[in-house]
């Protein structure tokens, strides 16, 4: 079994809802979920290319599950969890819009993947407080595998902007 650490986050419908409906979804179709953040809401980022300067937060979190399924398939999944409660990816929106459900694969054990449409570690982890600050809650010690520095050690530099 690996560990995979999978961020979650909504901002439109009963996101409380959808969120633990995602969860439930994840624990049947990737593995036990072992850990989990409480949600956490968060301001939505402001793109610059974006013409509408404010959307709803966010509830955001984290969680650890146990899977034997290979990157891509984990993908696969959570691609269709999202599918599954609402989400209906346009190639042609730009990826800022609100959305019912986000379910992004953070972390497989300590693996590098490099496919295509799946990079891990999630290449922008380290620049995201709503990823690092859940995960951090949950597994604070886990080591980005390239960085080579904990979960907690990559929120406090976020946080103190170094």
């Amino acid at each position: 079994m690996t560990e995979a650490a999978i961020a979650l986050g909504s901002n439109l419908g009963d996101s409380r809802s959808i969120l633990d409906r995602a969860v439930a979804l994840i624990g049947q179709r990737i593995g036990p979920v072992t850990a989990r953040s409480p949600w956490i809401e968060t301001a939505a980022l402001v793109h610059p290319d974006d013409p509408v300067r404010e959307h709803p937060a966010y509830l955001n979190g984290a969680l650890v599950a146990e899977t034997e399924l290979p990157a891509e398939e984990v993908l696969a999944e959570l691609l269709e969890i999202e599918r599954m409660l609402g989400r209906v990816r346009d190639p042609a929106a730009p990826p800022w819009q609100p959305r019912e459900i986000d379910l992004d694969l953070i972390l497989l054990g300590d693996q590098a993947v490099t496919l295509p449409g799946l990079t891990l570690p999630h290449p922008r982890m380290h620049e995201r407080n709503f990823v690092l600050g859940p995960l951090a809650m949950i597994r604070p010690d886990w080591r980005h595998p390239l960085l080579g520095h904990s979960i907690q050690d990559l929120l406090s530099a976020l946080d103190s902007g170094s």
